[in-house]
Parts: C-alpha cells; sequence; structure tokens
C-alpha cells in the first residue's frame, strides 16, 4: 500500500471517494448486524429476569412451608445411649 503522503491530490481525493463508497455500501450489512445483536441483547435478558423470577419464587415457597419431619429430630432429646458415646479420634493421613 502506498504511503498518503507520496499520493498526489488527485490520488488522494480518488482514494476518499473509494473509501466513502465501501463505507456507504456497507451500512447495511453493518444494520443488519446492530438489530441482530439487540435481539440477541433482548433474549438473554428474558432469559435472565426468567431464571431471577424462578429462584425467588423457589425461595418463597421454601420460606412459607413448614419444617420438615426432619429438622423435628434435631429438637428431641438425645436418647442415654447416644449422649455416652465419645467422639472417635480422627487419624491423620500419612505424607508419602
Amino acid at each position: 500500500m502506498e504511503n498518503p503522503e507520496n499520493l498526489s491530490a488527485e490520488e488522494l481525493d480518488q482514494r476518499k471517494e473509494e473509501m466513502k463508497e465501501f463505507y456507504d455500501s456497507s451500512i447495511p450489512y453493518l444494520e443488519s448486524q446492530l438489530k441482530y445483536e439487540q435481539l440477541l441483547t433482548d433474549v438473554e435478558e428474558a432469559r435472565f429476569k426468567r431464571a431471577n423470577f424462578a429462584y425467588q419464587w423457589q425461595m418463597l415457597m421454601a420460606s412459607t412451608q413448614p419444617p420438615e419431619e426432619s429438622d423435628e429430630d434435631v429438637d428431641k432429646p438425645k436418647s442415654k445411649q447416644t449422649q455416652d458415646k465419645k467422639p472417635l479420634k480422627r487419624s491423620k493421613l500419612k505424607r508419602t
């Protein structure tokens, strides 16, 4: 490619006109790409909102339900046999 400093005034004007024609012919493609990207963004936003609403709904349902039966076992007093058990010692892992 020639250095623009070495071009004559006519050649520089011709180069500018070629660039303008190129950009003008590219505009429809860029507009289509912009529309495509905007639609993709809208789809991603809708997916995010739907997932967020589903999560909020699950949290609401979980907070309004009574506790499960397994939670009631924690409130019961421990039997004598369970209270007498000593905690097991953990063995150390050997390094190799």
